[in-house]
């Protein structure tokens, strides 16, 4: 097999630089992957990623870069998709740094996936561990909230091109954050194509440290998933998605009640934010935070739902 690793990058150089330093130190020790090439789509990036890349390209024999008007991560691996030699393609976003077996660990589950399946029919789903450790990420042990139930997710998986080809690629009308990768998951899974485990092809995901500051982002953010979770409904109109995007009763109940109707929000809950980020509790800080910022997700969700209702009936 030959792997085309795919990364969409958008303003992202400084821990771009040492994922791509991962993905140069693979160690391949077996003759089942006969090569691999990581495609770099820039989305438009303004921070000189595309020049450093020009000027440290003998550094990186594996890299080809190609780039793109600011389009969103969608359009960014759909091109990455079509430009990629490899037929297999392996999702990472650029702020993952992976471990030196990271793509042997992803052959040797297809291989073991193909012999247990007799067929190709089904992707392969690495590990990521989340940490604020710029300097050394890979040293961050994994957490619980390290967990994910997505079926499909492009921060570490590996799939046969053909399958994408036939699934239609990501939808690139999902022009804001969030809900891409998990609707062309849903389509994956509609041609029958089955999830196999591969906890061995580790990514260590990196973002900052949490602070304040970030607050009035994180909200936009969850405002827009709201958004582009009906239109994850709107063109998948079952009750999985309904429960992923928490389009219900119970979502609402939930974290209105844990909010205490929206009291606890990012102005009430700011001094005991501070506090545990001064004490060095910042994930926990971010862990709380997650109360208001679930509740603007469920209400950005209904929102939406309620513009766009006569498209959906």
């Amino acid at each position: 097999m030959y792997f085309s690793v795919v990364i969409p990058t958008y303003n992202r150089k400084p821990i771009l630089e040492k994922c791509l330093r991962a993905l140069e130190a693979q160690q391949l020790s077996s003759s089942t992957v006969t090569g691999y090439e990581v495609v770099v789509v820039d989305d438009g990036s303004t921070d000189g990623t595309l020049e450093w890349l020009s000027s440290n390209q003998s550094e990186f024999p594996h890299v080809r870069t190609f780039e793109q008007n600011h389009a969103g991560p969608a359009a960014a691996r759909n091109l990455g998709v079509e430009k990629a030699n490899g037929d297999i393609i392996i999702f990472i976003d650029s702020d993952l740094v992976v471990t030196e077996t990271f793509l042997q660990s992803h052959a040797d589950a297809l291989v073991a996936g193909q012999a247990q399946l007799g067929s190709d029919k089904f992707f392969t789903y690495g590990a990521v561990i989340n940490t604020a450790n710029f300097e050394n990420p890979t040293s961050e042990p994994y957490k619980i909230t390290d967990f994910s139930a997505a079926f499909f997710a492009t921060g570490n998986v590996a799939i046969p091109k053909h399958w994408l080809e036939k699934a239609g690629l990501f939808d690139t009308g999902f022009q804001l954050y969030g809900w891409e990768d998990l609707e062309l998951g849903v389509r994956l899974k509609n041609l029958g194509i089955k999830l196999i485990k591969c906890p061995q092809a580790v990514g260590y995901h990196w973002h900052p440290a949490f602070n304040t500051d970030q607050i009035p982002n994180l909200i936009d953010k969850e405002i827009q998933r709201g958004r582009m979770g009906v239109l994850f409904y709107q063109k998948h109109p079952t009750w999985e998605v309904r429960m992923m995007i928490q389009m219900t009763l119970l979502h609402r109940i939930l974290w209105g009640t844990l909010s205490l109707n929206g009291f606890l929000n990012e102005r009430t809950m700011l001094p005991v934010l501070r506090w545990l980020i001064s004490i060095g509790k910042s994930q926990l800080a971010l862990e709380l935070a997650r109360i208001f910022l679930n509740w603007y997700n469920v209400k950005g969700v209904y929102q939406a739902y309620a513009e766009m209702k006569p498209n959906l009936s």
